[in-house]
C-alpha cells in the first residue's frame, strides 16, 4: 500500500501546484522512486502520460476560471502558457471550443477530476516470475538518447529497432553474444544521475570495436517470461506494474529496465522482462 500511497501523495502535490512548474523529479521523490519509473507507473495506472494528465487538469480548471469572468490572457499566464496561441491550442484540443467562446453563457466545456489510485483485485490470472540476484555485467551495442518525458520516446525506440534490423546491426551484435542473459537486449538506462539512453545490445566480454559499451550494475531482478508480439510484451509490462508490483513486497531498484528477446520472430517472440527490485523497507 505504501506504493499506492506515494502515488496519491503526488496527485495531491500536483493539485497544490497546478499554477506552477511541476517537475517530474519532485514527484518521483514524493513517490520514493526514480523519475523514469514514476512516469512508467503513472502512465500504466492512469492510462495516460503524466504530462497529458497535468494538461487536462489545467484545462479543466482554466474553463472554470473563464466561466467566472477571468480574461483569457490572464488564465493562460496562470497555467503557465506564455503564448496565447499555445493556450488556445491546448484549450481547444481538450474542450472543443476556443477559450473566448468558453466565457459565453451556456458554453459546453469538459471537466477532468483529480485521480485517486487504489488497488483493485480482479479475476485471478497467473503470472510466472522468478527473482535472481546478479553481479554487474557488460553490454555492447548501439544507443539513442531518451527524453525525460517518456511519451516523447514512443516513436524513437521502435524506429531504432527498425533501423537495427534493416542495416544488419542485430545480426552483427548476435555474433558477439557470449554472456548471460543470452538474448538480444533492450536496455532502458534511465537513472536519475545519468543521461537517459536506450540500448539495443548483447551481453558480451569481447572487444567492443565500433560498438558502445555499458555496464549494467549488480542488482536483484524480478524476471517475467512471455511470448507473442510486441503488444503482448507491453501488456505484460503493464500487468507487472499494475498487478504484481503493488502487492509483491518489492519496489523499484536502482538499475535499468531490461527486455531480453530470446528469439528473433517479431510475430511469435519469446522474451523476458527484467525489473530491478529491492525488498520494501530496506
Amino acid at each position: 500500500m505504501e506504493w499506492v500511497d506515494g502515488l496519491n501523495r503526488t496527485i495531491r502535490y500536483m493539485e497544490e501546484h497546478l499554477t506552477e512548474e511541476i517537475r517530474c523529479g519532485e514527484l518521483a521523490k514524493i513517490a520514493c522512486c526514480s523519475a523514469y519509473h514514476y512516469q512508467r507507473m503513472f502512465a500504466y495506472l492512469a492510462g495516460l502520460p503524466l504530462s497529458e494528465y497535468i494538461r487536462r487538469r489545467r484545462m479543466s480548471l482554466a474553463a472554470v476560471d473563464l466561466l467566472a469572468g477571468e480574461k483569457v490572457v490572464d488564465v493562460a499566464l496562470k497555467y503557465g502558457y506564455q503564448s496565447p496561441t499555445a493556450f488556445n491550442r491546448a484549450f481547444q484540443a481538450f474542450h472543443g471550443i476556443a477559450p473566448s467562446a468558453a466565457r459565453d453563457a451556456g458554453a459546453p466545456v469538459k471537466s477532468f477530476s483529480p485521480l485517486h489510485f487504489t488497488i483493485t483485485v480482479k479475476g485471478a490470472e497467473e503470472m510466472e516470475y522468478r527473482v535472481e540476484k546478479r553481479e554487474a555485467f557488460r553490454i555492447v551495442g548501439v544507443s539513442h538518447p531518451l527524453d525525460r518525458e517518456l511519451e516523447k520516446n514512443f516513436e524513437a525506440v521502435p524506429r531504432m529497432w527498425g533501423q537495427a534490423a534493416a542495416d544488419g546491426t542485430i545480426q552483427r551484435l548476435a555474433e558477439l553474444m557470449d554472456s548471460p542473459p543470452m538474448g538480444l537486449l533492450g536496455v532502458s538506462a534511465c537513472g536519475d544521475r545519468e543521461e537517459w539512453r536506450y540500448f539495443i545490445a548483447v551481453a558480451s566480454s569481447q572487444e567492443a570495436g565500433e560498438w558502445e559499451t555499458y555496464t549494467v550494475p549488480a542488482a536483484t531482478w524480478a524476471i517475467f517470461p512471455g511470448k507473442g508480439t510486441g503488444q503482448s510484451l507491453q501488456d505484460l509490462e503493464r500487468r507487472i506494474v499494475t498487478e504484481w508490483l503493488p502487492t509483491s513486497g518489492y519496489e523499484y531498484g536502482d538499475a535499468p529496465d531490461i527486455e531480453v528477446y530470446l528469439n528473433a520472430d517479431p510475430q511469435n517472440a519469446a522474451y523476458e522482462v527484467w525489473l530491478p527490485v529491492v525488498k520494501k523497507g530496506r
